[in-house]
């Protein structure tokens, strides 16, 4: 759901509580960078986050998403979300604790219905942990797939997309959470041209119209022509085909191990590409990730509404400590509201 509205906060989901999630926030509402935002959580585990990241920050509940845009500098509004568990802060930094995944799950859960409400103007998550999400019998792996079931309550998902971004490279995945073995039996015809659609249609959100896209193989040398391996043959190029039927400039597919740095966009380098389709998890993200996890930025494209996330898990052996940066939850809040307007 997009609106060019200026009175609409921006949700920041708590994340697992165990991690630096909470302390993230707490830092960027050190910043002017946070006015304007709500947090959907615990206060008493926004207090505890506040108290670990030092200085005067006071924490404040409020009743309503929009009673945050009234909240004085210095001070985080945080909205209760209900249904968090009493002993919440019994669950200890730096540990797995269904606990802490059954409340990540809830404060996701909140976020999106009140994006569905038109309540806010964007969802920006702090990092979960995908054991604790299991332990907390939560059945989806990640973000990307639980705000997929939870933004169509009652009808058929969205297809979506993810997407790592940073001032230099965007990337979008055809397969994420899953065992290799199966992603690769996931890279059908649709998947590939789904995935070339889905990243065509969202770029016009951040100004591109006719985004140029590479599309990397998924072999070695993207199959040197079938001798390692025939998906670039069979599936790739066919979809990528009929992508530039549709008018998607889409090229490719190219060798996996090149086609970044040729995408990758500096003052020195003008990227020849302005996204790059990966066709697995590891494929797409390593190459972003390496430029620094605190520039990146996670979007999940193809929602009703725009969802972005810090480029970086829990830190569970920084949790506590204070010292967590949060310059990729700072990049996340900037992607979203330039998605959003």
């Amino acid at each position: 759901m997009r609106t060019d509205s200026p009175s609409l906060p921006v949700a920041l989901t708590m994340g697992d509580v165990c991690g630096v999630g909470p302390e993230i926030i707490a830092k960027l509402f050190r910043t002017p960078a946070s006015a304007g935002c709500v947090v959907l959580g615990d206060v008493a585990v926004m207090r505890r986050a506040a108290a670990a990241t030092g200085g005067l920050l006071a924490v404040a509940r409020v009743e309503r998403a929009a009673d945050a845009l009234d909240v004085p500098p210095n001070c985080v509004p945080v909205l209760q979300v209900d249904g968090l568990v009493a002993d919440l802060m019994a669950a200890k930094l730096g540990r797995v604790d269904a606990r802490a995944g059954a409340a990540a799950a809830a404060c996701i859960e909140h976020a999106v219905q009140l994006a569905l409400n038109g309540e806010i103007a964007a969802v920006v998550t702090a990092p979960i942990h995908k054991e604790a999400l299991a332990a907390a019998g939560v059945p989806f792996p990640g973000h990307t797939e639980m705000l997929q079931a939870l933004s169509a309550p009652g009808g058929t998902p969205p297809a979506v997309r993810m997407m790592l971004a940073n001032d230099e490279l965007r990337t979008v995945l055809v397969t994420i959470h899953m065992a290799l073995r199966d992603a690769i039996d996931a890279i059908t015809f649709d998947a590939v041209l789904q995935t070339l659609r889905i990243a065509h249609h969202s770029a016009a959100r951040w100004g591109q119209a006719t985004p140029r896209i590479a599309v990397a193989g998924l072999n070695p040398h993207a199959g040197e022509g079938g001798l390692f391996g025939d998906e670039e043959l069979r599936i790739i190029s066919p979809a990528i085909a009929q992508a530039r039927a549709e008018g998607i400039a889409a090229q490719g597919p190219f060798a996996p191990d090149t086609v970044f740095m040729r995408a990758r966009n500096t003052p020195q380098h003008p990227g020849e590409f302005d996204i790059v389709i990966a066709m697995t998890h590891d494929h797409g993200l390593i190459p972003v990730k390496y430029l620094g996890v605190e520039h990146g930025v996670n979007v999940t494209l193809g929602l009703p509404f725009v969802r972005t996330s810090p480029d970086h898990g829990t830190a569970f052996d920084l949790a506590g400590s204070g010292r967590a940066d949060a310059s990729s939850l700072s990049a996340a809040l900037r992607m979203a509201r330039r998605l959003a307007i």
